[in-house]
């Protein structure tokens, strides 16, 4: 006796074991957002559609990259367009704010170890009504809106190009106003010199008070009430943008202690990231002063590629984080139609 057909069967025109276009569609989306193995499951379960995890891998590797080769070509795009630095003469300007925001995120890479994967977030800044945590008024704030996201497995340089290109993909040259958000690290701060110079720049606020929390351990020792006095006091400063007399009351106090060293790197951070901490002045002129659309990001990218025992080839990794990235910006359906009518690669 034949198999009965089920209505996704219909839908997606399975008979036997044959896979329609259709099906290799929904198994490499599918493969975005689990296991392989876990994709064999639920083809099985839902529509009886019988596969293998190797067919599935086989099928996500094509076409993770062929949608490789569609951010290639946006990348070239982009470059063409910075190269003009801005907008074209007579292009109008539209009246939406934008954002980009950066971090990195650790996969395991067989034979290599734990690699860094940089997650960039291109954002709509919108803004939303929260309650003050102090003053428990309501305020309007700065929020991300409307996220979509790109992933690179390998140096700065190269992850910056993706970044670029998917903020030029969303209007960011016609934006009305643009900023970035990011934590210290070097690597961040560079790729905006190079790509985003003009836009407002602001270190998350939650990275700030990191530091800040750790120079008060470092100065009254963990958990003492003078630690927590110091903090209070200082987060206050911080917040109306004061980083540069932190740094020197930090500095003001390390002579002759133990962690002297320590205690100049975190006033160093402070110096170098002043301009970027403003904090008070960004939250009323309506900015994003965290950077949680990225870290958010960057979890669901960990959920995919950094579960339980997860290990990858570099270039399985690299086939899998377009896919990834499609899915998390909503954009599948539309790299999947542009990749297959691009010609063979």
């Amino acid at each position: 006796m034949g198999r009965g057909f089920f209505p996704l069967d219909r839908q997606l025109k399975v008979e036997g074991e044959q896979q329609s276009e259709q099906v290799e569609k929904l198994s490499v989306w599918l493969s975005g957002l689990v296991p392989f193995e876990r994709v064999a499951e639920i083809l099985e379960r839902v529509g009886r559609i019988r596969t293998s995890r190797g067919s599935v891998w086989q099928q996500t590797c094509a076409w993770g990259s062929k949608f490789q080769a569609e951010e290639a070509k946006a990348q070239k795009m982009a470059a063409e367009v910075e190269m003009g630095k801005g907008v074209v003469p007579g292009e109008a300007r539209g009246s939406q704010r934008m954002g980009v925001s950066m971090d990195g995120g650790m996969i395991h890479i067989r034979e290599e170890g734990w690699k860094e994967v940089k997650i960039g977030c291109v954002f709509e800044v919108g803004q939303e009504v929260i309650v003050d945590e102090k003053t428990q008024e309501a305020i309007e704030v700065g929020c991300a809106r409307n996220n979509s996201y790109v992933a690179h497995l390998g140096e700065p340089e190269a992850f910056g190009q993706k970044v670029w290109a998917e903020a030029k993909r969303r209007g960011w040259v016609t934006a009305a106003d643009t900023q970035v958000v990011g934590d210290g690290a070097v690597w961040i701060w560079n790729l905006v010199a190079e790509h985003f110079y003009d836009s407002q720049q602001i270190v998350d606020w939650y990275h700030g008070k990191e530091h800040l929390a750790r120079a008060a351990e470092l100065l009254h020792g963990e958990g003492t009430p003078a630690m927590h006095r110091w903090l209070q006091e200082e987060e206050t400063s911080l917040f109306q943008g004061h980083a540069d007399e932190i740094a020197y009351r930090i500095r003001q106090r390390t002579q002759g202690k133990p962690c002297q060293d320590e205690l100049l790197r975190e006033a160093g951070y402070f110096e170098h990231n002043q301009h970027r901490m403003d904090y008070l002045e960004m939250r009323i002129q309506g900015w994003v002063i965290g950077s949680g659309m990225v870290e958010s990001g960057a979890k669901q990218f960990k959920a995919r590629l950094a579960g339980p025992g997860m290990r990858w080839s570099r270039s399985g990794a690299e086939r899998m984080l377009p896919i990834r990235s499609a899915i998390l910006s909503g954009r599948f359906d539309h790299v999947w139609l542009s990749a297959q009518n691009s010609p063979p690669i």
